[in-house]
């Protein structure tokens, strides 16, 4: 019996020492993570003013977005999917109702340029954008 008691004793010390281990692990990643969403150097809301170019379609479109990490995200109506790299290239499409957009360019410290195309109320459209962040 003895021989049993030190047994699970020894049994509970290993499962303790794995949990500790894996909480350990799982705490640093989440950690990691969390620093890389603050470290975005293109986090924030940015300011995206659209002319048009070509087409029938309206200009001075004044339209926030938000970038999170590596994403762009709509900061308020619409549906937005879009990335951006590293060195600040961006990519992103645009859909409200029946009118989509999709455009690239490129932001550098609190500003950014670049062109959109897409079919807004049934006109075909393109044209350039510009961003301020702040």
């Amino acid at each position: 019996m003895a021989f049993l008691a030190s047994f699970r004793r020894v049994r509970a010390l290993q499962w303790a020492s794995v949990a500790t281990t894996l909480a350990a692990v799982v705490t640093m990643s989440d950690g990691a993570d969390a620093a890389r969403r603050i470290a975005g150097p293109y986090d924030g809301v940015w300011t995206t003013v659209f002319a048009t170019t070509r087409g029938n379609c309206s200009s001075g479109y004044s339209v926030p977005f938000t970038v999170a990490g590596s994403r762009v995200l709509s900061a308020g109506g619409g549906r937005v999917a879009g990335s951006i790299g590293r060195r600040g290239s961006v990519a992103v499409s645009v859909s409200v109702g029946a009118s989509h957009a999709s455009g690239g360019g490129r932001l550098a410290g609190n500003y950014g340029a670049g062109r959109w195309s897409g079919i807004i109320t049934g006109d075909r459209c393109s044209g350039t954008w510009q961003a301020t962040r702040g």
